[in-house]
């Protein structure tokens, strides 16, 4: 009897469905997408209704092949890619590749992979949703027109290799935005007053000057602007007697956030737990495909992490409820679920991200998980069983108190019941109104004794840098990209150096910058957040079927010809340009040009190529070039191998190298030598520091490509002490600072290095 052919996209989640459908079912992996649009050429013809030309990506003919084969041998082939756009057009590709096979074809979707969800979905299966895929495809076709044409425009107009993307500029164009922001932002000075007062006794609490002679004070509008008016209302309230106004006593609740949906779980991620964006989709991707949990089997853990929708399932939360009322209590549980408001623009053709079962529990999942994968987990299982608990409780009291003609405020809050705040705290962090803090039984009119007065100096300070969390959390509300795409932009702009992430902030690079401003200039319209989030709403109406892909390509493509036309005329070539300055070459009579290369700008001799001199700089806070002095070439005791003058050390811009003494005359390089000699068997070689193409040193063999012998870590020429291993690897982390370690992983010899050493 033949059976029914699944294919899935990736192996792990093949896996998991044969699980659960036995022999009944051969399930098979695409392993992604298996026809795209051709790497060498832009692959559209825009003159014929934008149709595209798809090819086999290389690599997928042999699993076509095997896809076909087996799909003769079934009596049905289910498509059961993701549930989103991408999965859908996988599956399209699909069943196109495997057309002759002739045989039924049915889309299923599993938003979850438990047996019941498999069940239910596959006797759901329905067609292929053709507007679903004509989104997907007008997405990449825009994606193509854009990039195809724009980044040839920089490979001559700046330098090759760049690119441009509809939404990854605007991205960078974000990134750029916010770093003109802070380096036009100006402090203003302001001054907070607070009074430590007590009726009496302890306790001594605190009260912040609200009005100041009848005006509200406030750090924005009306702020104390310098010391001396500090100074005066402080001399006045020192004079006044302190007496309560009013006091208004509240019992408030905070109420849990809804369950994850992408961009939530990507900033919770992010600030709590510290990983990227991109981390974070690729420990979900494997929760959701299926964890082995022993005698389980695989087993998803969490549904589809690709959502924009806080909708939860019936049996989801019967079972949450369950679980909350048997953990902690029927207090902890609100009389009827709660229901989160999901946002206009999101799709709602998934549910939030929860786990499948929350009998799951962290502490259960641990033996099957590593510490990542079991972070997020916990985040996610937290979350959404906090999601359903009652809401925290406290008693907020606010006094007014008089003081002459000012007016301070005072603010206590006792907690009365944590609610979901036992098992998740959204914010991150305790919050203010989460602190307790005591007031005393405060009556109106009654006396407070003044202990000290402290005003404070303040300075407004520029919007922060875009952090991956703040990043992601600025493009889903400006409707810029989907879901599914958040974790690439960001991945994209750091690979292209465009940004770079230190100390888990954002900044443009100067190429960033450079990029950016070329093509704000001649692409207004598109490198746009406005434009680009019309473009969203466009395709999210192909999808439902109210707009024609062609037509939105149409209207897109006229109007961006036009631009791409005036920009290869008008844009300016930094490749070519030379900005003059007025300082002196240090080798010739010439003076010294600012250029563009490959690492950003740099200074260079007019002269060249008669003078070759180069010099990195700096800028100040005003723009001057302040060039960066360069170090005297040091003594190595090395000859050179082809003029015999000594060779020396050098620094460039990728370290330091071993250069002849003789340049210009004679140009002979070499990699600076560590003195370990290559471990490889039969080698012979030495290790040698080396610089990859990204600029990250890394020590490989002389010997190479014959030998690629190669290490991360700074090899030195030390037996190890414990196991004579031949040399020792100089490491430098946050817990044990700069140490050597024994080459040899199982010896574990280590020693910690005194700042002399």
């Amino acid at each position: 009897m033949a059976k029914s052919l699944i294919i899935v996209e990736s192996p792990a989640k093949a896996r998991t469905l044969q699980k659960y459908l036995g022999k009944s079912f051969a399930v098979k992996a695409s392993v992604g997408h298996v026809r795209d649009l051709p790497v060498k050429n832009i692959g559209v013809d825009v003159e014929n209704g934008f149709k595209p030309h798809y090819v086999t990506i290389r690599g997928k003919g042999k699993i076509i092949t095997e896809l076909r084969n087996a799909a003769k041998k079934s009596d049905a082939v289910y498509l059961a890619p993701d549930p989103d756009r991408e999965g859908e057009a996988i599956a399209w590709h699909v069943a196109q590749a495997l057309k002759s096979a002739k045989k039924p074809f049915h889309r299923v979707l599993f938003h979850e992979l438990t047996k019941k969800a498999i069940i239910k979905a596959i006797e759901n299966a329905t067609k292929i949703d053709t507007h679903r895929f004509e989104a997907q495809q007008a997405r990449r076709i825009l994606d193509r027109l854009v990039g195809y044409q724009i980044s040839p425009l920089l490979w001559d107009k700046v330098r090759r290799g760049l690119s441009a993307g509809r939404v990854q500029s605007v991205a960078v164009r974000m990134v750029c935005e916010r770093e003109q922001a802070i380096n036009d932002f100006k402090p203003e000075e302001y001054w907070s007053i607070e009074a430590r007062l007590q009726k009496g006794a302890p306790p001594v609490f605190p009260a912040q000057l609200d009005r100041a002679d009848g005006k509200k004070v406030d750090a924005r509008k009306n702020k104390i602007t310098n010391q001396q008016t500090a100074d005066k209302i402080v001399g006045e309230l020192r004079k006044s007697t302190f007496v309560v106004n009013k006091v208004n006593k509240k019992r408030k609740n905070r109420n849990p956030s809804p369950p994850f949906i992408t961009s939530s779980m990507q900033i919770d991620a992010n600030r709590k737990l510290r990983f990227s964006a991109k981390k974070t989709m690729t420990l979900a991707q494997k929760l959701y495909e299926g964890i082995d949990l022993g005698d389980e089997g695989p087993t998803g853990l969490i549904t589809y992490m690709r959502t924009d929708s806080t909708r939860v399932n019936d049996d989801a939360l019967a079972q949450v409820r369950s679980y909350i009322n048997n953990a902690h209590g029927p207090d902890y549980l609100p009389a009827e679920p709660n229901v989160y408001k999901t946002k206009k623009s999101a799709q709602d053709a998934h549910e939030a991200i929860r786990p499948t079962d929350v009998g799951h529990t962290p502490k259960k999942m641990a033996p099957y998980l590593d510490k990542d994968m079991l972070a997020l987990y916990a985040l996610i299982w937290k979350r959404f069983v906090a999601s359903q608990m009652s809401p925290a409780v406290y008693d907020q009291t606010s006094v007014i108190i008089t003081a002459g003609p000012h007016r301070l405020k005072a603010v206590g809050s006792i907690m009365r019941f944590k609610g979901f705040l036992v098992l998740y705290d959204d914010a991150g962090k305790q919050s203010a109104k989460d602190k307790d803090v005591t007031l005393p039984d405060l009556q109106v009119k009654d006396n407070l004794d003044l202990l000290e007065l402290l005003p404070r100096q303040h300075f407004t300070q520029p919007p922060p840098r875009y952090t991956e969390a703040s990043l992601v959390k600025a493009l889903e509300e400006n409707g810029v990209g989907r879901p599914s795409t958040y974790a690439a932009i960001l991945s994209t702009i750091q690979e292209k150096e465009y940004v770079v992430l230190e100390q888990r902030k954002f900044s443009p690079t100067d190429l960033g910058i450079l990029v950016n401003d070329l093509l704000v200039k001649h692409f207004p319209e598109i490198i746009n957040v406005e434009f680009t989030a019309s473009m969203e709403q466009n395709l999210d109406k192909v999808e439902d079927g109210r707009v024609q892909w062609q037509a939105i390509l149409k209207n897109f493509y006229s109007p961006f010809k036009n631009s791409l036309e005036q920009a290869k005329k008008e844009m300016k070539s930094i490749k070519r340009s030379a900005v003059p300055t007025d300082i002196k070459c240090s080798l010739c009579d010439g003076n010294m040009v600012i250029k563009w290369g490959r690492m950003g700008e740099f200074l260079a001799c007019e002269n060249y190529p008669k003078c070759k001199n180069t010099q990195d700089f700096t800028k100040d806070k005003d723009g001057n070039i302040l060039p960066v002095e360069k170090k005297a070439p040091e003594e190595s005791g090395e000859i050179c191998d082809k003029c015999g003058k000594p060779m020396v050390y050098k620094h460039g811009r990728y370290g330091r190298f071993l250069a002849c003494s003789g340049y210009p005359d004679c140009k002979n390089i070499q990699a600076e030598k560590t003195g370990v000699k290559c471990p490889e068997p039969g080698c012979g070689g030495n290790i040698v520091k080396k610089v990859s193409k990204r600029g990250k040193v890394f020590y490989s063999c002389d010997h190479y490509p014959k030998c690629t012998y190669a290490l991360w870590d700074k090899p030195v020429s030390r037996p190890c002490p414990q196991c004579k291993a031949p040399f020792l690897l100089e490491k430098n982390t946050k817990k044990q600072g700069k140490h050597l370690k024994c080459a040899d992983k199982k010896c574990g010899y280590m020693k910690i290095l005194a700042e002399e050493e």
